[in-house]
C-alpha cells in the first residue's frame, strides 16, 4: 500500500466527487486509472472528536455508481450466506476485519471492534470493501476483490473523475 500526501487539487477534486468538503481526509489510498482519487484515507475521529471508523473511503462516483448497480443484484446476500459454507472464507474476510481494525488502531484506537462493510460476520456494504480492497494489497479482503473483479466491465474505464 502506498498512502500519498494530499494535495490541495486533490482536496478539491474529491470535494466535487463527494458534493461536499471531505471529512478527516489523511491521504490519497488509490487513484482511478485517470488520476483522481479513487479512494482516500481518514483519520478514525473527525475534527471535533466524534469517533470515524471508516478507515478507506471511496470517493470515485463512477466507480461508487457501478458499486451501487452491483448490489441491488442481491450479491451481498450471496456472500454473506457463503460466510456460514465456507470456514477459508470466513477465516480469510475475518483476518481482512482484523487488519483493517491493526490499520486503523495504529493511527489512533477508538475502542472498538467495528470495522466497515459488516466485516467480519456479513457483507453490509461494497463501496467499504472495494475501498479497502483498492487501498490494500490484492488478497487483503476477499469480498472487495470479488466485487473489483465483478466490476470490472464497467471500471475502470473513462475519466473516473468525471462528476
Amino acid at each position: 500500500m502506498t498512502l500519498e500526501p494530499v494535495t490541495e487539487a486533490d482536496r478539491e477534486i474529491v470535494a466535487a466527487q463527494l458534493g461536499r468538503a471531505p471529512r478527516a481526509i489523511r491521504a490519497v489510498a488509490a487513484r482511478c486509472p485517470s488520476g483522481h482519487p479513487a479512494v482516500i484515507q481518514t483519520n478514525p475521529k473527525l475534527e471535533d472528536g466524534t469517533p470515524f471508523p471508516t478507515l478507506y473511503y471511496l470517493t470515485c462516483p463512477k466507480l461508487a455508481a457501478a458499486i451501487s448497480t452491483l448490489e441491488t443484484t442481491g450479491v451481498m446476500k450471496d456472500m454473506t450466506d457463503r460466510l456460514s459454507t465456507d470456514p477459508d472464507l470466513a477465516a480469510h474476510y475475518l483476518q481482512a476485519h482484523k487488519s483493517y481494525l491493526a490499520e486503523r488502531d495504529a493511527l489512533e484506537p477508538l475502542g472498538t471492534d467495528v470495522t466497515a462493510g459488516g466485516m467480519p460476520g456479513r457483507v453490509k456494504c461494497l463501496h467499504a470493501l472495494v475501498a479497502h480492497s483498492l487501498a490494500t494489497a490484492p488478497g487483503t479482503n476477499p469480498f472487495g476483490d470479488e466485487a473489483l473483479a465483478l466490476l470490472a466491465p464497467a471500471w475502470p474505464t473513462g475519466d473516473c473523475a468525471a462528476v
